[in-house]
């Protein structure tokens, strides 16, 4: 059984729909139900996506993820963040966790983000990533995230993120990714969310990541996305429930392997003195 979860994983790494070394696949399940975007958020998922959108959280909060990629028993990721706002910035921490006994990926993250200026901001993440691999043993290596902010309107604003821009080796001829990240997010009005973002790994064609947010009624949101390299349609919802709790639904649907469902609670608390 413990082989026959490895050819899978490994199947699903060189047709690049597996997590990959620690590095999130989305930002939570918001992230998720939007094609994958996430450069531009600026609220708690902000910690997986681009730590420079941390410097416009106002409330400290608490995000938790769980996604079954393809419904495989297999293949799962759990997620943790959480994001405390202070007066001389921000400062995040996430724990990600993916795999299975026979093969798994986990990383710990410490961040940290400030506004330079009113409309822009920056983050950094440091991170340890570490992969076991039943009967072969586990390698870790430490490498670190960039981010930056700007809002150009009150309507639109850009995100670009970095990961292990210096590419960290996890073993000899076993790279750790390097990613780049453009995103963009537009609100034509109050209840509208429009993302575009593209991401280009240093060994990979690039990819591109659209969805739209839509507020149907008063903190219910209806989310919808694609996303290419490879090709996926996505679809959520997202309630605003009483006492600080938000509630995500996700799910992407590949073609050839099917749906994966994820579901986020996010807990937003008190401003911090």
């Amino acid at each position: 059984m413990k082989k026959i979860t490895l050819i899978l994983i490994g199947f699903l790494w060189i047709l690049g729909l597996s997590a990959q070394n620690g590095v999130p696949p989305v930002a939570g399940a918001r992230g998720a139900a939007l094609g994958g975007v996430g450069a531009a958020f600026e609220d708690v998922h902000s910690v997986f996506s681009n730590q420079a959108g941390m410097a416009s959280v106002e409330e400290w909060g608490i995000t938790l993820l769980a996604e079954q990629r393809f419904l495989l028993n297999a293949i799962r990721t759990v997620a943790a963040g959480g994001v405390l706002p202070l007066k001389s910035g921000s400062l995040g921490m996430t724990l990600n966790y993916y795999g299975t006994e026979a093969y798994n990926e986990q990383r710990v993250s410490l961040a940290y983000a400030r506004k330079l200026m009113e409309n822009f901001s920056i983050g950094a993440a440091l991170d340890y990533l570490n992969t076991n691999i039943s009967e072969y043993g586990s390698k870790g290596a430490a490498t670190f995230e960039l981010g930056l902010m700007a809002r150009f309107t009150p309507q639109l604003n850009m995100g670009i993120h970095v990961f292990n821009p210096l590419n960290v080796k996890l073993i000899e001829g076993e790279r750790l990714p390097s990613l780049l990240k453009i995103g963009l997010k537009y609100s034509p009005s109050e209840k509208v969310n429009i993302f575009g973002e593209v991401s280009k790994d240093i060994d990979f064609a690039v990819s591109t990541h659209w969805g739209v947010e839509y507020e149907l009624i008063e903190d219910f949101h209806l989310r919808a996305g694609v996303a290419t390299q490879p090709v996926e349609i996505t679809f959520g919802a997202g309630y605003q429930l009483k006492n600080g709790f938000i509630l995500d639904v996700a799910s992407r649907y590949h073609e050839v392997l099917g749906i994966s469902p994820s579901i986020g609670i996010v807990f937003v608390g008190r401003k911090s003195d």
